[in-house]
């Protein structure tokens, strides 16, 4: 039986994983939604970008997960990334849900795409956090409008620190077993930090013709590709 670790990106908590998991439970697997420190219901919790790692590979060795297979989304990329390479012989793969990846000494800010500065600016502008997701912020991806009010509803705003702190790596990303899922309405070609990645042996593509949340907009799709990587 398969683990799913299920981490959401910046301002949502667990529960953005619901219709996703209840696919992945109903096919015989374990699941694991994780809400990262500070946002959801861990509002009022301090936390930066190497507490998030810690959030998750907690998770891992609180219940002794084996076969476990790491689903990241968005900004999760970066903290599960790290998180991958420090649970060892208990991870099977890694899925990155059209998310950022980590790379030694950046942060999330750092390929931020207004610039650093824009957001670091955005972050001190909210009292240290990154203000939540708004209904325009949503348009054109695959969305119904019960869709959008959902996230929106659920949304809370993120802690900077998370989004500004350099991420840590022990060991070269290429090295690890992934899939990464691109969602072609956010734009039809990965990153060039991705591409570079995908060029290795231990990385493969899976498009889906969606919006950035997927888990909201195709769920049985998404499901399947993470049932489908769970064999790879």
């Amino acid at each position: 039986m398969t683990q799913y670790v299920l981490v959401a990106g910046a301002w949502l908590g667990s529960w953005a994983w619901d219709e996703v998991a209840a696919q992945l439970r109903a096919a015989g697997h374990g699941t694991h939604p994780v809400t990262l420190s500070g946002v959801a219901d861990r509002q009022g919790v301090s936390a930066g970008q190497q507490t998030h790692v810690q959030d998750i590979v907690d998770e891992v060795e609180r219940l002794d997960l084996r076969d476990v297979v790491l689903v990241r989304h968005s900004y999760s990329g970066i903290p599960v990334g790290q998180a991958a390479e420090r649970i060892g012989d208990r991870l099977a793969r890694v899925v990155f849900v059209d998310s950022n990846v980590p790379a030694e000494g950046q942060s999330f800010a750092s390929a931020w795409w207004e610039g650093p500065a824009k957001l670091q600016a955005s972050i001190v502008a909210n009292d240290g956090f990154w203000a939540p997701l708004a209904a325009a912020d949503c348009d054109g991806q695959d969305l119904t409008d019960e869709q959008i009010a959902r996230i929106v509803a659920g949304a809370t705003a993120h802690p900077g620190a998370s989004l500004t702190e350099p991420a840590v790596l022990k060991r070269p990303l290429g090295e690890l077993p992934a899939t990464y899922v691109k969602c072609l309405l956010d734009g039809a070609e990965p990153s060039d930090d991705v591409t570079e990645l995908l060029a290795g042996s231990r990385w493969d593509l899976v498009q889906m013709d969606t919006g950035h949340w997927p888990m909201f907009s195709r769920p049985r799709e998404l499901a399947g590709i993470l049932l489908d990587a769970a064999g790879k």
